[in-house]
């Protein structure tokens, strides 16, 4: 083995081969490394430079496809202070003026404390006096931070600010910038210094008053924060004031109710203004004794006290169309802006176009034209004023919401949010989510069933005592089950069983069940959960299940429910039209099917007590051809009622917004008696909204079936046997294919036990010569409940 003697005279023996000393050898590697390091630096600079030139590319790209904006129509907008927008009903008549809440008071640059102007302008923009618009050295930054080098923001000039406020947002997007910084140029050119910070002044937020509402310009903040003028601002006042631009809400001394903030959270205001007075003492605005003398000021006993305003007059209508609109307004500003899909996958984007989208609302002087229907809308609130006690049961009061669609354009007509907006603001209309409950069997199940050609109108389902898989039983109230019954007397009891094997027969066959629901916007989070059939592991809007039913009341085409028909701009221009944008859901003859079968279930007055009641209420009314279907969720803690009309649909919840059930016939009587009200005051208040009649669409094919089977009478094969199916006959309507010839596995679900039982029905043990024409089984009359 060598040791590490005999290791170091090998090296020297190397090293004196090539005349080589230590020294010599470390000074070669020391300038190898030097060369390999200058190599990289060579390549870094290289890639830096290429990536500065593309960012600078990107950028020259941008400013190309900006135009230079006119003169005249520049200086408009941009000391254009806000407008008035309303919120109108279809008829144009005033609904409300769009809440604003944003208070201003316009004043001359001679009104402004000079204390104010200095201090904007040491902390905003200390080169305002001398640059042209924009520092290049800001736009410098943006080119290579568009590359990674660097930050991409900061250093706006006062003027950019401006345009920022008026004109373009400040969604950080380098197209947006580079309107930015074109506009600030041109506005540079044709404004003097004073006009553009005067103008700074009168349009930039300042947070909230005394009384909590938003205020802008710097009068109203002089006014609303301190109890002056901005004219006899003192130098801290001034600071404080110039400080609130940056961040208005966050250094605000007052809270949205208009108290004093928690001296935690007002401390960032007071510290703002620290820095504010620091920045006019480096600027030379302020000696050091001066501010010495203001930074140890207290500025908070200055400060106003609160004066809370008065609370919000608006209501459920106003608030359900600005929430659509702001949506409608957002869209139409990412479009108008060119805001691509990449500059989208920003939080910051998104939320500056939300923000922006609020203050062009508020302030752009728009017309929002619901398709709100005021003589429909004024009858529905007089409705829930009048009548809505009589759901009320002894266990506290009752919530509802109710929703009538225009079934040929999806518009809402009208709707009740609730019982009362001054003591409950959700709208149990069209933002709370409920379990739907039996609603969904019609559209959900049979709706489908009957669309794939799996079912008619007459066919014989499954009503035997079953369970799911845990072993649980499926109840209908307190019914385990009947044996079999047709479609019709399932829809008209709601019985649980039928649904669920229907369910289970479109799951075998591979049915794309969800691709219906999407169709319907109808969101449903799992398609696998047994219960589903029933309403389980589904929460829906009032609205949301109310469009599933004016599909089926339209001959299966979707039109999605909207609340603002159009927007205008102050000047006459429509930004915004809705246009409908209809989905065939299920086929003609299958959803008139459908409707077919939902009369029936209104008339049968086994769910419901509704009809008789609107008949002893509005006999003209009750005469109509009215369709619908009820709904109950697990301990009555929902109940629904859905009625259509060939033009509109109707939907009605009520429950507790806590979710506790209430008394077992709230559904059965309770709301039965509500929405007699609700149908008869809109029967009278319009009627020709009720006119017209369903009818079955021509291609809907009528098989003449044995009512015993649903299916066609004939010989039937069973383990290798001839039976000679006949009996008594009724029509049953199919949407395709029509009924096939009776067979053993007639009876839509059921185990193969039941089955059995079902053929033994026909064909009893004893007399196995002739076929038996005894009817299916119906379900008992007593009320739904947990469907």
């Amino acid at each position: 083995m060598t040791t590490k003697p005999d290791k170091m005279k090998n090296i020297k023996n190397w090293l004196k081969k090539f005349d080589l000393t230590v020294s010599d050898v470390f000074g070669i590697i020391l300038r190898t490394l030097k060369l390999v390091v200058n190599f990289l630096a060579l390549i870094i600079f290289f890639i830096g430079l290429f990536g500065a030139g593309v960012g600078f590319g990107y950028i020259a790209s941008l400013f190309d496809t900006v135009k230079v904006p006119e003169s005249a129509a520049l200086v408009s907008r941009v000391t254009e202070l806000s407008r008035i927008s309303k919120v109108v009903y279809s008829d144009n008549s005033l609904i409300s003026e769009v809440k604003s809440d944003l208070l201003r008071i316009p004043v001359e640059s001679a009104a402004i404390s000079d204390n104010v102007k200095h201090a904007v302008i040491a902390t905003e923009d200390e080169t305002f006096e001398s640059h042209n618009g924009v520092v290049p050295k800001a736009v410098l930054r943006a080119a290579l931070g568009s590359v990674g080098l660097g930050s991409s923001s900061g250093g706006s000039t006062l003027t950019q600010q401006l345009v920022k406020q008026q004109l373009v947002g400040d969604a950080p997007t380098f197209t947006r910038k580079a309107n930015e910084i074109v506009s600030a140029l041109a506005l540079e050119r044709n404004m003097s210094k004073e006009d553009i910070l005067t103008t700074y002044l009168n349009v930039s937020p300042f947070g909230r008053n005394n009384q909590g509402q938003n205020i802008a310009g710097v009068e109203e903040a002089a006014q609303g924060i301190f109890g002056k003028s901005a004219a006899d601002l003192t130098v801290p006042q001034a600071a404080f004031i110039a400080g609130l631009p940056q961040s208005p809400i966050v250094y605000s001394p007052y809270s949205s109710d208009g108290n004093f903030k928690s001296d935690e959270n007002m401390a960032f205001g007071i510290a703002r203004q620290k820095d504010v007075l620091y920045n006019m003492y480096r600027s030379g605005y302020l000696n050091k004794e001066e501010y010495d003398t203001h930074v140890a000021y207290d500025i908070k006993k200055d400060f106003k006290a609160p004066n809370p305003v008065t609370a919000d007059t608006k209501d459920y209508l106003y608030y359900a169309v600005m929430e659509e609109a702001e949506k409608v307004m957002y869209d139409y500003l990412i479009k108008r802006d060119k805001v691509s899909e990449n500059d989208l996958k920003n939080d910051k984007t998104v939320t500056a176009y939300k923000e922006l989208a609020k203050k062009e609302l508020s302030q752009g002087g728009y017309t929002v034209t619901s398709t709100v229907d005021k003589g429909l809308y004024s009858a529905m609130q007089s409705v829930v004023a009048n009548y809505g006690a009589v759901l009320d049961y002894g266990g506290g009061l009752v919530e509802t919401g109710s929703v009538v669609l225009d079934n040929q354009t999806g518009a809402i007509l009208g709707f009740i949010g609730g019982r009362d907006y001054k003591s409950n603001q959700n709208n149990h209309a069209l933002d709370t989510k409920r379990s739907p409950g039996s609603t969904i069997k019609p559209f959900l199940v049979y709706g489908v069933a009957i669309d794939q050609g799996l079912m008619g109108s007459a066919s014989i389902l499954s009503n035997y005592p079953t369970t799911f898989y845990d072993g649980t039983p499926i109840m209908h109230g307190a019914s385990r089950g009947t044996g079999m019954m047709n479609l019709q007397s399932a829809l008209n009891a709601s019985a649980n069983i039928p649904a669920f094997w229907t369910y289970k027969l479109l799951q075998e066959r591979g049915v794309d069940v969800k691709s219906y629901m999407d169709k319907m916007n109808y969101d449903i989070a799992m398609y696998d959960i047994e219960s589903l059939p029933l309403g389980g592991g589904v929460e829906t809007t009032v609205v949301g299940n109310t469009n599933a039913y004016q599909t089926l009341a339209n001959n299966g085409v979707y039109n999605k429910n909207y609340i603002v028909e159009k927007i205008t701009a102050h000047d006459g221009t429509v930004i915004y039209q809705h246009e409908a944008k209809p989905v065939q859901v299920y086929s003609k003859e299958a959803a008139t099917i459908v409707d077919y079968l939902l009369r029936g279930v209104l008339a049968s007055g086994e769910t419901s007590t509704f009809k008789s009641r609107l008949a002893g209420l509005n006999p003209t009314a009750a005469s109509k051809d009215l369709i619908g279907k009820t709904g109950t969720s697990n301990d009555t803690a929902d109940v629904w009622l859905m009625v259509s009309s060939p033009r509109i649909t109707i939907g009605t919840w009520a429950g507790h917004d806590d979710n506790t059930g209430m008394d077992f016939l709230t559904g059965y009587n309770n709301n039965a008696a509500y929405v007699s009200y609700l149908i008869s005051t809109l029967h009278d208040t319009n009627p020709s909204l009720f006119e017209g009649q369903f009818a079955l669409a021509d291609g809907v094919i009528a098989s003449s079936v044995l009512a015993s089977t649903g299916q066609a009478p004939g010989t039937a094969q069973y383990n290798g046997r001839s039976y000679n199916v006949s009996g008594g006959l009724t029509t049953s309507y199919w949407a395709k294919n029509g009924a096939p010839v009776t067979t053993y596995n007639f009876m839509v679900g059921g185990t193969s036990s039941d089955r059995a039982r079902a053929w033994n029905t026909l064909f009893p043990p004893k007399t196995k010569t002739k076929a038996s024409s005894t009817k299916p089984s119906s379900s008992t009359t007593q009320p739904e409940s947990e469907d």
